[in-house]
């Protein structure tokens, strides 16, 4: 192959020089198509001629001169995965390692995430917690590893350091690990992973399990596994989850059933669940319903619904960007597994208002804080639990 026909492939993968300079061969006129493209690559010092002030580029290139210019881009950072494969014995000799294992930099990423949180608890939260406040920072790390085009490998380290006494209480843990991909249409998840059904208002944690999605606009989910364990207490055993969901011009929707065995807070009873939802967008505005209906009657309720109304909501990426949402639950016991709102609430099944606001403070930086006034739906004496809650989230 020609010097010059390789010129706008190298120039192609990103080969920028420091300064510009004058074009040290004498063998191209500077009226040459090639002329510019010579003068950078040369200032990069990704090609040097043949010691005589020529740079020959009539020639045929031999494999071992073209060894030198890909190690050369290689040193400069540029993405040359596809020469690399294709000059590796060459490569090899010259000391540049470019094995198959070698190559995989960009096929293994690290997000994190960093919540620092306070909350203050009254009343019967605070007897409930045994305390009447916490503060707690939590640490993640995902990980996502490329095993092919339509696979990959997911884990979650994660780190707790509470500081809600004296005692430098901390706790690390890989929390998650799953694979997720694809065979034909369906979407597979394989392993330990997290679980968010009905909105959070039935479950948000862990599961050990699999999970099969198909569809976009009209979407159905199947589940099945075992829940995991919250806080080293055990929430119940096998379940499995069908889903159906979809959406209609403005409006979303959201059917769920799931079947729990042994659920522990029900004293190890089996649960059988169903709720509906459906949340319609104005603009920035939204509001929402959903009904639960669990076949465990627990104080003699066994249905409920959650009902909301919110306006926009701060965004990761956009600084000031900002929202407000309050939400009225009333859910029995049966329907509340494993609740994704931070408010401390009786296991017997409660009621009441909760409302927040977030705001990002800066790119990756989001400050949120919520208030919870519940009660216990048996509307006994002295039964309210109350909880502030705030948290700043940092993203990288």
């Amino acid at each position: 192959m020609k010097k010059t026909l390789m010129l706008g492939l190298l120039l192609s993968m990103g080969i920028s020089a420091s300064a510009a300079a004058v074009n040290p061969f004498t063998d191209v006129p500077a009226g040459h198509w090639s002329y510019t493209a010579i003068e950078r690559l040369a200032a990069a010092g990704i090609i040097d001629g043949y010691g005589n002030g020529s740079f020959g580029g009539d020639r045929l290139m031999t494999r071992y001169e073209m060894a030198q210019i890909v190690a050369k881009t290689m040193a400069k950072g540029a993405n040359v995965d596809r020469l690399a494969t294709e000059f590796a014995e060459e490569l090899d000799g010259l000391g540049v390692r470019v094995a198959a294992l070698e190559q995989k930099t960009d096929q293994v990423q690290i997000a994190g995430q960093i919540r620092t949180s306070y909350a203050a608890y009254s009343k019967g939260a605070a007897r409930m917690f045994k305390s009447n406040h916490s503060g707690v920072m939590r640490s993640r790390l995902f990980l996502t590893g490329k095993v092919n085009d339509n696979w990959n490998y997911q884990g979650v380290l994660q780190n707790i350091q509470d500081f809600t006494n004296d005692s430098g209480d901390e706790k690390t843990e890989f929390q998650r690990a799953f694979l997720e991909g694809r065979i034909g249409n369906v979407r597979l998840t394989l392993g330990r992973y997290h679980s968010f059904v009905a909105d959070g208002n039935l479950y948000d944690h862990r599961v050990d399990g699999m999970k099969m999605v198909l569809g976009k606009e009209l979407k159905a989910e199947l589940e099945y596994g075992k829940l995991a364990y919250a806080d080293g207490a055990k929430l119940g055993d096998k379940f499995y989850r069908f889903t159906l969901s979809g959406k209609t011009g403005a409006w979303n929707w959201e059917g769920n059933y799931i079947n729990i065995d042994n659920l522990l807070k029900l004293g190890g009873q089996d649960d059988k669940i169903w709720t509906l939802g459906a949340r319609v967008n104005l603009d920035k505005a939204y509001a929402s319903a959903m009904y639960l209906k669990s076949d465990v009657n627990v104080a003699d309720k066994d249905a409920g619904y959650v009902l909301g109304i919110g306006y926009a909501g701060a965004r990761q990426n956009e600084a000031g960007s900002w929202g407000v949402w309050s939400k009225y639950y009333n859910q029995p016991s049966g329907a509340d597994i494993m609740h994704t709102m931070p408010g401390v609430h009786p296991e017997t099944g409660f009621k009441g208002w909760g409302f927040g606001a977030d705001y990002t403070i800066a790119r990756n930086m989001i400050l949120d804080t919520e208030y919870y006034a519940l009660k216990d739906q048996r509307d006994i004496a002295n039964n309210k639990y109350n909880t502030w809650w705030t948290h700043l989230m940092i993203l990288f």
